[in-house]
C-alpha cells in the first residue's frame, strides 16, 4: 500500500474514532436561582437580546444545533461554551461577589463596545444573535445601570 493511502486511511480511522468522544453537554433543566435577571431586571427587549446573543455560551443552558454531534466540531463548540462560562456565567451571576460581578460586567461592556461579542464564529451560524447598533446600545445601557446597582 502506498504511503499516501496509509495516511488517508489513518486520517479516516481517526475521524471515525473521535465520533465516539462525547463531551458533557451544558444543559440545565431548571432556571438558576442566581440568574442575573432575577436580581437585576431588564426590559423584555434587552432580556431577549441577551438570551439570544449571549446565553448559549454564557449560561448553564446551551441550545445545541445538530452539527454539534459531529466531531471534532462538537468538541470545538464545547470548548467555546466552557471558556465562555468561565469568563461570565449569567446563570450564576447573583452568586458572584459584588467586586467580581462589577468586573465581569465591565469586561463584557468592553467586549460588546469593541464588537468582539458575540463572536463572529457564533453570529455566522446564528445571524439573529448579531447586535445592531441600537441593540448594542440598549444592552450596554442596561449593563451600565446594573453596574451602578452592584457598586453604587
Amino acid at each position: 500500500m502506498k504511503t499516501r493511502n496509509k495516511i488517508l486511511l489513518t486520517i479516516l480511522a481517526v475521524l471515525v474514532l473521535i465520533q465516539f468522544i462525547r463531551p458533557e453537554k451544558n444543559i440545565s433543566v431548571a432556571e438558576s436561582k442566581n440568574d442575573i435577571f432575577l436580581t437585576h431586571p431588564a426590559p423584555d427587549s434587552v432580556k431577549s437580546l441577551v438570551h439570544t446573543s449571549c446565553y448559549d455560551c454564557h449560561s448553564n443552558n446551551t441550545k445545541y444545533p445538530w452539527y454539534t454531534e459531529i466531531q471534532p466540531l462538537g468538541l470545538w463548540i464545547n470548548h467555546h461554551v466552557e471558556e465562555g462560562k468561565a469568563e461570565l456565567n449569567f446563570a450564576e451571576f447573583a452568586a458572584y461577589p459584588a467586586k467580581k460581578a462589577d468586573n465581569k460586567l465591565d469586561e463584557a461592556l468592553e467586549e460588546i463596545n469593541e464588537g468582539e461579542m458575540p463572536i463572529s464564529a457564533y453570529t455566522f451560524i446564528h445571524p439573529d444573535a448579531k447586535l445592531s447598533i441600537q441593540q448594542r446600545e440598549a444592552v450596554v445601557a442596561w449593563m451600565k445601570t446594573t453596574r451602578k446597582q452592584i457598586i453604587p
